[in-house]
């Protein structure tokens, strides 16, 4: 092998902010889009940092005309311009020119809480800047130092007489770094916004100079605010209109937590985390702390409250899905995970934040006592999703729902509106009941879907379970949606989905039956307000020769005759069931939205209701027989 020279010639040594320049992904995390916006989020961390420590409450940021160019503007103390007493230099100069220079580091009352503590950040923008140009307003004058690729290009400049005081930062960045050097303006708006709301006594004004756009970003209502704007984006109902929140602060250093959390319907959970106004992306210490809480502070409302769910294990994921949580921070020391602040690392944090909001959650819940239970309903749900899920997949694979609409023409009379919101499928029993509703129906909005007989009890089966069987199958065809995790609910084909049975014990099964499989296989329906139960007389009552009423039910039927004279002529009829009826009476009394009664189904309470379909449809009969022995006294007339 041959020698290789290898001697103190061959060290290089990067002197001053070349080493920027060289490796720009070691201070801002690449020259993408990603790294080009960081360079605005450094400026404005620094203007945010003088209002963290009380000396200002305005930025405005300007994005040019070009798209190529912003200014951050603020009305704190102004950058110190007089000479360094070791460097000889002015202050402003050094702290731009120099990296790891500034107030930040150590014991010192210049800030207390502060984002930017590695000291790199504004001399990293000004590296990777073709030009900065910084103008100060301090000790009653107005001062300005022009850069260029992080080159001083002249001293120090002292212009006009000022009475005002703050920083103003101007830069272009370098397009020989960056592959792009526009700015996303919705970008800079949208991150501008979210700092507006972690602090709420800040006034953020954004000016877009390209469209006119100059707009004040400023949100009194906090964490709070900011929740609401987040669950109104993901577009997903609430489990509950109550949120928690929590503000405290503690130590000799004066550490803050602030947290906010609700529960939604979506089934992703989202948490945002903040440092001292800095969105941590990657989590860390604290978003653990606060996501521990959450778990224990629930599981020790179940345990309190004897809360038992027979046969089913509730995760930490089920716990926190559909949450919608922020959580911020204020710390004198943060140790963050690199120059871009992705991730929190200080270890006590976890503990912090657990310790305050854990208790505080808890007592929360108690008293909340109606927002907790439907809370622990929507846990309860989807701890069942997840394990059904988990079933399927674990099946061979079969022909999707999709696939099996073929098979339908001859059983589903579709209607001809493609107008979902004005569309109906009304699911009957048997054939002959079908015939009936077919004939009778509006052909334009009413779809028809006969089942024969009473249809599998998917009370704790599995998903793919289901779908082996064929009316089942077929009603998921039908409705378009499919399910599982292939649900889509821009893909339902009816606006309402109508159980429409016999007034009777056995319609009653069924539609029981139906209500079971929508519970806990398309839930989704049942929240949104699709799912409705039809009332189909049982009785027809003749006074006279023309008066008719319809009762639904024995209980109806009484009332009715009860508001009728002594002597009244009154004839009876009791429908066997809905295939005896005549089409047009079926249409006119249950079909016609003009005179029909149909019933929305609703969850008041989504633990109650899972527990019920345990107790009368699940596999343990001793429940069943529990729940009938301590409502025996509540039967009548039981026909044995």
């Amino acid at each position: 092998m041959p020698a290789v020279n290898y001697t103190a010639r061959d060290i290089s040594v990067l002197e001053g902010l070349e080493p920027v320049r060289r490796r720009p992904s070691m201070y801002i995390g690449g020259v993408d889009t990603k790294g080009l916006h960081h360079l605005v989020w450094e400026i404005v961390d620094n203007a945010v940092d003088e209002y963290l420590n009380g000396h200002a409450d305005k930025i405005v940021v300007t994005l040019h005309k070009k798209g190529d160019a912003v200014t951050v503007q603020d009305n704190g103390r102004g950058i110190p311009v007089d000479l360094h007493p070791k460097h000889k230099k002015p202050a402003l100069e050094l702290i731009l020119t120099t990296l790891h220079s500034g107030a930040k580091f150590g014991d010192t009352s210049s800030y207390f809480h502060s984002g930017g503590l590695h000291g790199v950040g504004s001399s990293v923008v000004n590296a990777l800047s073709r030009k900065l140009v910084a103008t100060i307003r301090r000790d009653g004058h107005e001062w300005q130092q022009t850069f260029k690729r992080g080159v001083a290009e002249g001293k120090l400049a002292k212009l006009r007489p000022h009475r005002e005081h703050g920083t103003t930062i101007y830069f272009e960045p370098d397009p020989d770094i960056f592959r792009h050097t526009v700015f996303d303006p919705e970008l800079v708006k949208s991150h501008l916004e979210d700092m507006s709301f972690i602090h709420s006594g800040l006034s953020i004004t954004f000016h877009n100079e390209a469209t006119g756009e100059k707009v004040n970003l400023s949100h009194p209502g906090g964490l709070a605010d900011f929740l609401a704007k987040l669950v109104k984006d993901m577009a997903k109902p609430v489990v509950t209109e109550n949120f928690f929140q929590l503000a405290r602060s503690q130590g000799a250093k004066d550490e803050k937590v602030e947290v906010v959390l609700q529960w939604t319907e979506s089934t992703e959970e989202s948490i945002r985390s903040y440092v001292n106004g800095i969105r941590t992306t990657s989590g860390g210490t604290h978003e653990n702390g606060f996501k521990s809480a959450m778990v224990k502070a629930v599981r020790n409302y179940l345990e309190t409250h004897d809360v038992k769910i027979k046969g089913l294990t509730i995760t930490a994921e089920d716990i926190r899905e559909g949450v919608v949580g922020i959580v911020s921070v204020f710390l004198r020391e943060p140790m963050f995970q690199g120059q871009t602040k992705e991730r929190l690392n200080n270890p006590e944090m976890t503990a912090t934040v657990d310790n305050l909001v854990r208790p505080a959650l808890e007592s929360w819940f108690n008293t909340n006592m109606q927002a907790a239970e439907r809370i622990i309903g929507r846990i309860v749900l989807a701890a069942r999703a997840r394990e059904a899920s988990r079933a399927a997949a674990q099946e061979v694979k079969r022909k999707s729902a999709g696939a099996r609409r073929l098979n339908l023409p001859g059983k589903l009379a579709d209607c001809t509106s493609t107008d979902m919101e004005e569309t109906e499928l009304f699911i009957v029993e048997g054939n002959s009941a079908g015939g009936t509703a077919i004939e009778g129906r509006n052909r334009k909005t009413q779809a028809i879907l006969p089942l024969r007989g009473k249809i599998l009890n998917s009370e704790g089966l599995p998903t793919a379970r289901v779908l082996q069987n064929q009316e089942l199958a077929d009603l998921v065809s039908a409705l378009g949606t499919g399910i599982g995790d292939k649900f889509d609910m821009s893909k339902l084909r009816y606006g309402k989905i109508v159980l429409l049975m016999d007034a009777d014990q056995d319609g009653y099964h069924i539609s029981t039956l139906l209500l079971a499989f929508f519970f806990r296989h398309l839930p989704e329906l049942i929240k949104a307000g699709r799912v409705y139960l039809a009332q189909p007389p049982l009785y027809r009552i003749t006074v006279g020769k023309d008066t008719k009423h319809w009762a639904r039910d024995d209980a109806h039927k009484e009332q009715i005759l009860a508001g009728l004279k002594a002597n009244a002529k009154v004839d009876i009829q009791r429908f066997k069931g809905l295939g005896e009826m005549q089409a047009k009476v079926l249409g006119e009394t249950t079909l016609d939205p003009r005179h029909r009664t149909i019933l929305r189904v609703e969850i008041d309470n989504l633990l109650s209701a899972d527990q019920s379909f345990v107790t009368l449809m699940g596999k343990d009969p001793s429940l069943r027989y529990q729940f009938i022995m301590s409502s025996a006294t509540l039967a009548e007339d039981l026909d044995v």
